[in-house]
């Protein structure tokens, strides 16, 4: 069998408590180099949107603090456009701040990587948490962002790795 085979019984196996976290993310190495984008997005989108996983805020927090400064950049600019400046700055006030985005925000512009490393993960935490209650497409906006960055990917942890994988197998039968 090849690997998109075996996706399914990996996944169940990482649920039951017996395959290896190591052994979860050489699986989505492999399938992450052989199946289009596309399917990377529906199962992060999957993985995103589960009751399996932890909330969609804490998974974005977490892959904010492992990017880099351009990723941090084009994530929060996803958020900023979907909450407007406006619902952004509300989040920050009552989060404690507006760090590097304040100049940003009036100016209409883009948030650049500088601006993006001075914002932190529990900011984050609240932005795309205010953000997928505004709007709930920023999950899959959000999917199809990091699906473009899938070595960072395996920051959402095991568990949900193998919930991505296992979608995947299913689509692709």
């Amino acid at each position: 069998m090849g690997i998109l085979e075996n996706l399914n019984d990996l996944a169940k196996q990482f649920a039951a408590g017996t395959a290896p976290a190591a052994d979860v993310h050489t699986a989505y190495d492999q399938v992450a180099r052989t199946v289009p984008q596309s399917s990377l997005v529906e199962g992060l989108t999957h993985a995103f949107s589960s009751d399996q996983t932890p909330p969609f805020a804490q998974m974005i927090s977490n892959l904010f603090n492992q990017s880099s400064p351009d990723q941090k950049a084009g994530l929060l600019n996803q958020i900023v456009a979907t909450l407007g400046p406006g619902g952004v700055s509300r989040v920050l006030a009552g989060a404690g701040g507006m760090g590097g985005l304040g100049s940003v925000l009036s100016g209409g512009g883009s948030v650049t990587p500088a601006q993006a490393q001075q914002i932190s993960p529990e900011q984050v935490q609240v932005l795309a948490q205010n953000a997928e209650t505004k709007d709930p497409s920023i999950v899959s906006a959000a999917a199809g962002f990091y699906a473009q960055h899938p070595t960072l990917v395996k920051a959402i942890g095991a568990g949900a790795l193998a919930l991505l994988l296992s979608r995947i197998s299913q689509a692709r039968r």
